[in-house]
Order: structure tokens, then C-alpha cells, then sequence
């Protein structure tokens, strides 16, 4: 966002904004006065306004700054660059798509391929690489926000975002690759709204553990106290649980039926069992022990998130006349347990996966009171514990010698 200033030194005005990821500034010879400073004001709108347009001529405002002359060189190296042919988008990111398969999950790959197929390709598809406008892309992404899903809501921010990641990654390959000014350049994601996180508490956690149907209750049991995400919990096979330790160890998860690596690095880790976590081991060993997933069907296949979440938790919530809630809060009920507890904080934070406390406390912290006190309380009991016995000495003697 761009802005009028004035030099402190002679006090004229000054017009500040960014131009292809370069910080321009450009001085006038208009006195620092509100009328002047509405004119420039209104001149930067249309430079803004431009700028997100592609249309921008830098020396049509400026045709005496050096700068200038330095993006009219740019504007022409790019027009001769536009001249040469480049390969349409559909051919460019299919190879693309081959060349980066190597790096990725299975399940990302069959995500971008989706995403190809269903969003990108009939926009982009039959157009070159190096024609692609910024205008283009923001008229794509504006088409976005009419599009419906199967429940006829329009797409979340969030979503709009992860659609537009591989056509930001593919013009920018493309533009190393023919050496152009990719035209995402300047484009900034959407705003998503903070998510509040929903953690059950402690009572709700005995009734929905009591509640629950038998063959599930030391499903839940293992999600409350362990942190697990759910392709993690489902993914979870008997060679991965260290009952000498009393660890489970993290090292896949099931996605879209599938056993790949976990996530990330953090996400490959060791959980501490509890032992109530133990005890459901312990039972569950009776019913699956012979078989490859610790919680899967009566024939030993994966279990379908999907089908569980809809036929066993969504129901037990209404049943017991709770708010409904997606299963993922059984993690973040784990979380709020552990910091009300008063575990250590690094302990947590690898229990659940993450690399830094930094997360644990921005987002969990509100749900326990004696991390979010400022009322002075906290160092109130320091002092009286560390201070008290000697007060009371001081004042005895005080007392004694007035007697």
C-alpha cells in the first residue's frame, strides 16, 4: 500500500509505493498542504490501481526519474521476450506436474492434478505460459468466488488460496524457465478468518468415552490423550507401539486409504503413553492384536474416516446433546489437557508435532487460566512464598521491642 510523505527536511512532498517488487520514490516540488496532499493522494490510487491491472507506465508519470528508464528497459525486454512462442499452459504444467511428482506425497499429487484438471486447465489451458496477464490471473481468481460446491456454499478463502498455490509455483518455473517477468509477481493471497479451535472439556471427554459404543471406545480413548491426528490414528499399525516404552511412534499416515510418510519432519515423532492410553492398547490387543491396523473393520481393513465421522461420532455428539464439532477437536482437546495439567510446554509441542512452542501458546493458551493471568497473581504467591517467614520475623521483633 502505498503512501504521500514529506521530507522532514524541506517539508515537500513525496509519493512511496512498490513496482515490481522494487520500492519507488518520487519526489514533487508541492508544498506539504491538505490540498496538495489530496491531489497526490488521488494520482497514487490510479498508479495502485494500474499497477494491479498491468497496465502501469512508469515514465508516463515519471518520465524524468531514473526508474523510468530502468522499467521502460524491462518493458522492452519483456515485449521481446513476448514475441518469442512459449508452450501452453496445459502442456507446461503437465510437465511440471511430472518433474515434481518425485517430491511429493501421493496424496498431494492426486490434489494438484485435481486441480489442474478442474480449475486451471479450463481457464488457463489453451493459452501461452508467457502471455498470461496479471489481469488474467485476477479475473480467474474472481471467478472463483461464484463457483458452489456439492453443498451450494462458494469457496472459502482458504480454498481459493490453495487453488491459486500451483498456478503461483508453475508461472514462476515458467518464468525462470523463459526468462520473463512472471505476472503473479505482486499478488497477495487472500485474507483468511481465524479459526477458533472448539476442545472438549474434561467432563465432556468421560461422557463421550462412556457413551460411546464398545468397539470405538478405545478409539477415542487413544485420540482424547495422544494428539493424533486422524490419518495418524488411522494409519497406526501394531510394529509402531513400544509398550516397554509406553510410546506410540508417529512415522505415517492413512490418506484417502493410502499409508504414506508423515506430513512433515515435526509430524515424525515419539508419543509418551499415559496410562490410560496403555489400558486401551491393552484392550484393543485383544480384538485387533492379529491383525495390521490397531483400529480398523471386523474383515482388518483401514477404517473410512469418512463413514466413522458420520456414523459414529456426529450421531454420539447429538445423542449426548453437544454442539457438533469435527473429530480433529479430540487433538486439540489433548492440547488443552496437557497445558492444564501443567506439562512442560516443549514436551507438548513435540507430543503434538510441532516444531516450536510458538503455536501451542497462540492458539491454546486462552483455555488455561494460569497461562493467560495478568492480574499479578502468579508473582503475588512467588513473593509470599520466598518473603512471608521474614515479614513475619521483622514485625515480631518490632512488636517485642515496643512491649
Amino acid at each position: 500500500m502505498g503512501s504521500v510523505r514529506a521530507r522532514e527536511s524541506t517539508q515537500k512532498l513525496f509519493i512511496d509505493f512498490q513496482f515490481r517488487g522494487k520500492r519507488c520514490r518520487e519526489q514533487t516540488a508541492l508544498e506539504n498542504t491538505v490540498s496538495n496532499r489530496k491531489k497526490l493522494e488521488s494520482i497514487l490510487k490510479r498508479i495502485e490501481a494500474e499497477i494491479t491491472l498491468g497496465s502501469f507506465e512508469y515514465h508516463t508519470y515519471f518520465p524524468n526519474s531514473p526508474l523510468a528508464r530502468q522499467f521502460t528497459k524491462q518493458a522492452q525486454i519483456q515485449k521481446a521476450l513476448d514475441a518469442h512462442d512459449t508452450p501452453v499452459f496445459e502442456a507446461f504444467s503437465q510437465d511440471w506436474v511430472g518433474e515434481m511428482k518425485i517430491q511429493w506425497r501421493q496424496s498431494h499429487v492426486s490434489t494438484v492434478e485435481g486441480t489442474l484438471k478442474n480449475y486451471l486447465n479450463p481457464f488457463f489451458g489453451k493459452k501461452e505460459v508467457g502471455h498470461i496477464t496479471k489481469k488474467d490471473i485476477l479475473e480467474f481468481r474472481a471467478s472463483l468466488a461464484k463457483v458452489t460446491t456439492r453443498s451450494n456454499n462458494s469457496l472459502s478463502a482458504s480454498r481459493v488460496n490453495k487453488i491459486m498455490t500451483p498456478l503461483r509455483m508453475i508461472l514462476r518455473e515458467a518464468a525462470n524457465r523463459f526468462e520473463f517477468i512472471s505476472p503473479y509477481h505482486g499478488i497477495k493471497s487472500l485474507r483468511v478468518p481465524r479459526t477458533d479451535v472448539e476442545p472438549f472439556s474434561i467432563d465432556e471427554v468421560k461422557q463421550v468415552i462412556n457413551t460411546v459404543r464398545p468397539d470405538f471406545r478405545n478409539y477415542y480413548t487413544v485420540r482424547f490423550f495422544t494428539g493424533l491426528r486422524t490419518g495418524e490414528v488411522d494409519g497406526l499399525q501394531w510394529e509402531h507401539v513400544d509398550f516397554k516404552r509406553r510410546q506410540i511412534l508417529v512415522r505415517q499416515a492413512l490418506v484417502e486409504g493410502r499409508l504414506e510418510y508423515t506430513k512433515n519432519d515435526g509430524s515424525f515423532r515419539t508419543i509418551e503413553m499415559s496410562q490410560l492410553v496403555v489400558d486401551a492398547m491393552l484392550d484393543q490387543q485383544k480384538s485387533t492384536g492379529g491383525k495390521n491396523f490397531i483400529f480398523c473393520t471386523r474383515t482388518g481393513s483401514s477404517l473410512s474416516h469418512r463413514n466413522v465421522t458420520k456414523r459414529v461420532w456426529y450421531p454420539l455428539l447429538s445423542y449426548l446433546g453437544f454442539r457438533k464439532r469435527r473429530p480433529y477437536q479430540t487433538r486439540h482437546t489433548a492440547a488443552t489437557l496437557w497445558l492444564a495439567a501443567g506439562e512442560n510446554p516443549e514436551w507438548i509441542a513435540r507430543q503434538m508435532g510441532h516444531t516450536t512452542t510458538e503455536m501451542l501458546f497462540r492458539v491454546y493458551s486462552r483455555y488455561v487460566p494460569n497461562l493467560t493471568r495478568k492480574d499479578g497473581s502468579a508473582f503475588e504467591r512467588l513473593l509470599i512464598t520466598e518473603f512471608e517467614p521474614n515479614t513475619t520475623t521483622a514485625l515480631e521483633e518490632v512488636s517485642t521491642n515496643e512491649a
